[in-house]
């Protein structure tokens, strides 16, 4: 297993209260930065890959009082539609919070193109999210070769 989210991951957002805390700072990798959205639910962020991926395990940390309570986590395939998979419950706190994801179907053993997660519910009475940390753990799928 090892970590998924490098330089050449597309990262797209529902939105950004300013160019200070812009979708960038999702996986910069640095501590002090982050990413906020607008007001309003549901917001949500898309990670799109060079290739098919299997992932294993999301982290995440907020920034307590604008968290995401309730996120949908959805499955790209490779025709680009997301397709529900999991949902996870994230605390409100300021702490690294990791969910192990369930195991792809069968159907799915070349692996996903992307990941969508969904926040439906914030801990912000505005319904604003901070994320300063998001981290993505699993295996790459290896090309297949030509018969």
């Amino acid at each position: 297993m090892s970590n998924l989210i490098g330089p050449d991951v597309q990262v797209r957002v529902s939105s950004t209260l300013d160019k200070s805390v812009a979708k960038k700072h999702l996986i910069d990798g640095v501590s002090e930065t982050c990413w906020t959205s607008t007001q309003g639910t549901p917001q949500w962020l898309q990670l799109k890959f060079p290739g098919p991926i299997r992932p294993r395990r999301l982290s995440i940390t907020f920034q307590g009082g604008f968290v995401g309570r309730r996120c949908v986590i959805g499955k790209v395939q490779g025709d680009g539609q997301s397709r529900t998979w999991t949902t996870i419950y994230p605390e409100d706190v300021n702490r690294k919070q990791v969910f192990s994801l369930p195991a792809l179907e069968p159907s799915e053993d070349d692996g996903v193109y992307g990941l969508k997660l969904t926040f439906e519910e914030s801990s912000d009475f505005f319904g604003r999210i901070t994320i300063y940390d998001l981290g993505l753990e699993g295996d790459v799928v290896p090309p297949t070769a030509p018969p």
